[in-house]
């Protein structure tokens, strides 16, 4: 019964309820705003209950002065049958309210925040950022530290949360409780409100004043705090290669400036805090003196009675103490303000290559590939592919040849649609792939890339990623044309998980390069898509290995169209069609006894082959 109710809580928001729009505003307001919304009516009940508790404290306060002024009007002869038959009523309200009203109250607000926002709205905001930048163009992740996007991502949902639940928590409640106060103490005298009033207009002079400045230095601390962040994944990710030059000292000097870069931004965001707690600590001492000069002036004066001088230095104290903690929680409320603003700022970025409006599935029935007067230039104006005219014909197999840099990779990338052509198109059985989602394109074209990067999963995850639906069966035979069953079954983690149950590490860093490559064939392998691109598909693995799963590699591409892109021109020579690039265009085309018979470039490249590169600038 008690778990039934604590999820009818627990489900009144859905953080992973699918949504169109995953784009939130830039501005920090609208950002959060954008979050907030999807989860309004438990925010708006935090709000009511957050007003109701204050005010309840506020008349707590009250009762006490009201009950010095019951005792003091009571005879104590008369016993509790006395003081309940002159004032039973109004304690009974008294008691009802603090034994009855506020237990309910704390409690609703204890549900509220603790099983509807902190396991929902979080999560809401995590998971939709999450979707977003992972949505973003390749372009974005090679841009930025990956650890550094991963940290705003986590922190601006932690954040986010945290800043509103502050603000309720902390600011509504300060703002009822003053309102109440002065409520209160006004029916006493105008001039304690007066003073009250003072107190509030003073502070918020203070506030306006620190808040700015405050809130800019905590998004630099932010920025500096992710850039750190990202600096210590990079050297942890790569510390195989830090260790290989003896680096040690010359990273250390690195992360240093990173270092140095947080702790600076950090002392000019704390000098502030220290200002508004000075500031503070100056105005409350000089308002609960005059307050209580008053109260103790008007009691002299017969105005006011004892209860009610007790009453109203209570609620004077419990102010003072409540924007004391105000003032402490600036630190916070400021350092999420400026997190979630650093947040912001990257994941409201809009997605840098999207599906156009009318998008459809590619769909294929003859895996004809054609470039058409492509032009690319990463957006610098010329270079890499300039004017490219290409046709692979249905079933086609042809190879990319030429020296490091002719734009062969970039050829590839544009047919994956990781980046737009800058002008021309690229057809597939008729359909332009900019007209088409990317998602389907790229499921009709299956990939074995250079440098093979794995995920942190089992090698079950990783070879069924080439088709999420296939069987037990088709997974081990898939491993097995691969050349890969054989040391799979010797795998064991550090868990003690076996065979296709073994996880991999980081990237797959605790396979060789040519197991990862056998992986990465095998999940190719299930894949079974009716275009195939090989991009150094074998360089890492042994002559031995290789030439075992060539073969299968030959079965693989029967009634394929293949793109191979190979510095080893063995690989590639029996291929139906070579192509050879150089600085953005093709320069020759032929087959392999064609071209060396030919005496230009491939034939060059073929002479003096010995698996290495040649530069850029060299000449043929």
């Amino acid at each position: 019964m008690i778990d039934a109710l604590f999820r009818f809580f627990e489900n009144r928001i859905q953080p992973f309820a699918p949504r169109s729009d995953l784009r939130p505003p830039k501005g920090t307001v609208a950002f959060i705003w954008f979050y907030a919304r999807q989860a309004k009516f438990p925010f708006l009940a935090m709000l009511v209950l957050g007003g109701m508790t204050a005010a309840i404290e506020a008349a707590l306060f009250w009762f006490v002065g009201r009950l010095v002024d019951i005792l003091a009007s009571v005879n104590k002869a008369e016993g509790w049958s006395g003081l309940l038959a002159a004032h039973g009523w109004e304690l009974a309200g008294m008691l009802v309210l603090i034994g009855l009203v506020r237990f309910l109250v704390t409690m609703a607000t204890a549900v509220v925040d603790q099983q509807i926002i902190t396991p929902g709205f979080y999560n809401l905001v995590r998971w939709q950022s999450y979707q977003h930048v992972a949505r973003q163009s390749i372009s974005f992740f090679q841009n930025d530290f990956a650890g550094r996007i991963v940290t705003k991502v986590w922190s601006g949902g932690q954040s986010a949360g945290d800043l509103v639940t502050s603000l309720m928590e902390s600011v509504w409640f300060v703002l009822i409780y003053a309102v109440s106060m002065l409520t209160l103490i006004g029916g006493l005298d105008w001039r304690l409100a007066m003073i009250v009033v003072l107190w509030v207009v003073i502070f918020s002079f203070l506030a306006r004043y620190f808040v700015p400045r405050i809130r800019y230095h905590s998004r630099e601390t932010a920025e500096a705090a992710s850039m750190l962040n990202g600096r210590m994944v990079d050297s942890y990710s790569n510390i195989q290669t830090l260790r290989l030059f003896g680096r040690d000292e010359v990273n250390d000097r690195y992360m240093r400036e990173g270092f140095d870069t947080f702790q600076s931004t950090t002392m000019m965001f704390t000098r502030f805090i220290t200002g508004v707690r000075a500031s503070m600590a100056l105005l409350s001492g000089i308002m609960i003196t005059s307050m209580a000069a008053l109260c103790i002036h008007l009691w002299l004066d017969g105005r006011i009675s004892s209860g009610a001088v007790a009453f109203t230095l209570a609620l004077v104290l419990r102010l003072n103490f409540l924007l004391g903690r105000l003032m402490t929680q600036f630190n916070g409320i400021m350092r999420n303000f400026g997190t979630v603003q650093n947040a912001a700022e990257l994941i409201s970025q809009p997605i840098g290559l999207t599906d156009a409006t009318d998008a459809r599935d590619l769909v294929v029935a003859r895996p004809e590939i054609r470039f058409e007067n492509v032009s690319f230039h990463y957006g610098r104006g010329k270079g890499v592919i300039d004017s490219l005219n290409l046709t692979i014909a249905p079933g086609e197999k042809v190879g990319i040849v030429g020296r490091s840099g002719a734009g062969k990779s970039t050829l590839v990338n544009l047919l994956l649609r990781f980046y737009d052509v800058e002008s021309g198109r690229i057809l597939i059985d008729g359909q332009d792939i900019a007209k088409v989602r990317q998602e389907s394109l790229r499921v009709q074209i299956g990939m074995v890339t250079q440098d093979t990067s794995l995920l942190h999963r089992s090698i079950r995850d990783n070879i069924l990623f080439g088709r999420q639906d296939a069987t037990n069966a088709q997974l081990l035979a898939a491993a097995r044309r691969a050349e890969a069953d054989g040391f799979i079954q010797a795998l064991e983690d550090q868990r003690g998980r076996k065979g296709f149950d073994a996880h991999v590490g980081e990237r797959g860093v605790k396979l060789s390069g040519g197991q990862r490559q056998r992986i990465a064939i095998a999940r190719v392998m299930l894949k079974d898509a009716p275009i195939l691109v090989l991009d150094e598909a074998t360089s890492a693995l042994d002559s031995e290995v290789e030439a075992a799963i060539q073969s299968n590699l030959d079965e693989l591409m029967k009634g394929k169209t293949v793109l191979a892109i190979a510095h080893r021109l063995s690989t590639i020579a029996a291929l139906d069609r070579l192509i050879v690039m150089d600085k953005g265009r093709i320069i020759e085309q032929g087959t392999h006894t064609e071209l060396v018979a030919s005496g230009g470039l491939y034939a060059e490249l073929w002479s003096r082959q010995s698996g290495g590169f040649l530069a850029v600038n060299e000449p043929a």
